[in-house]
């Protein structure tokens, strides 16, 4: 069985053998039996990772599996007054807390040993934050090259990145998974949709409208590589897979470029996708099943975001307000 610790942060980590073990064979069931994303399974291993240190810290020992069996409610809690000290905040708390108990279950189901002290804490609340989408003007401008003409790059590195950003607010894609559609399936010509895989492994069908194939054929016709037909559609410099990171960072030029906030990423052009459909009267199901949402709930984030805007146009323009 492959040893996901050279990916999770967990090699030399501070316990005992057993315990040790205990945990690697945990995050390899999350990623092949649960199938987390690997973004899921490597913020998990850094919350054991944290937790199993602080026992060092607290025990004078690294813990085994008694010791975590055996822990006690102020553990816990002791813990979590360390991390908010620290100003961690409640969301990662709350990440860390369910990264414990998923571990104590795994546990539990291996030896029949349980840890009751987790199911006598409950994770700290976190407010909802509010999805901060960009201005319709300024999500087209990020997917144009226009924002980049004075830069010294090749057209075709701008056309790909405005390509990838038209793909995240045209048809509200992560970055993650606009970068994972093949050379075979890119969306041009007649094809008007692209089957994505999401988060959990989730297949959906995202349709893609005239502006967003545009942008991506105009990618492609300035493309100097000769791409496989099973390989990525969107390359680096290089010609090999295109890195998040490039699209970040060129995001981030056309923010300052345009003075928006740091909030304004790819991610965001996401969020501007949905909370444009819902301005314009978007049916909330329909958003949930384009976005890949597993739960309205999730989905239903945008109404907020829809209410706060109107709020404040409300307040800014009505003369009794």
């Amino acid at each position: 069985m492959r040893d996901p610790a050279p990916a999770t942060g967990l090699s030399a980590l501070p316990a005992a053998p057993d315990l040790a073990a205990a945990a690697a064979a945990w995050l390899v069931h999350l990623a092949h039996e649960r199938r987390l994303s690997a973004r899921t399974i490597e913020a998990y291993g850094r919350d054991v990772r944290q937790f199993l240190a602080f026992l060092k810290t607290r025990f004078g020992a690294p813990p085994g599996i008694a010791d975590f069996t055996d822990l006690a409610p102020g553990d816990l809690r002791a813990f979590l007054a360390q991390r908010r000290a620290e100003a961690i905040d409640p969301r990662s708390l709350q990440r860390a807390l369910s990264a414990l108990k998923s571990l104590a279950r795994h546990i539990a189901r291996e030896t029949g040993q349980t840890a009751a002290a987790l199911g006598a804490i409950r994770a700290p609340k976190a407010g909802r934050r509010l999805p901060r989408p960009l201005s319709p003007s300024d999500a087209k401008a990020m997917t144009t090259t226009a924002l980049r003409e004075s830069e010294e790059r090749e057209p075709w590195i701008l056309a790909r990145d405005a390509a990838v950003l038209a793909l995240c607010y045209g048809a509200g894609l992560r970055i993650s998974e606009a970068l994972s559609i093949r050379r075979a399936d890119a969306p041009t010509g007649e094809t008007d949709a692209v089957t994505i895989v999401g988060k959990g492994g989730k297949t959906r069908s995202a349709p893609i409208i005239a502006p967003v194939r545009k942008a991506v054929e105009e990618y492609l016709e300035l493309c100097p590589y000769a791409l496989k037909s099973a390989g990525p559609l969107f390359v680096g410099a290089k010609g090999g897979p295109l890195s998040p990171r490039i699209v970040q960072l060129a995001m981030a030029r056309m923010r300052g470029a345009l003075g928006l906030p740091e909030t304004a990423t790819p991610h965001a052009l996401r969020h501007s996708f949905a909370t444009h459909l819902l301005a314009r009267g978007g049916d909330l199901r329909t958003i949930q099943d384009l976005l890949g949402h597993a739960s309205l709930s999730t989905t239903q984030v945008y109404t907020g975001v829809d209410s706060a805007r109107l709020l404040a146009a409300y307040k800014g323009t009505h003369p009794r307000a």
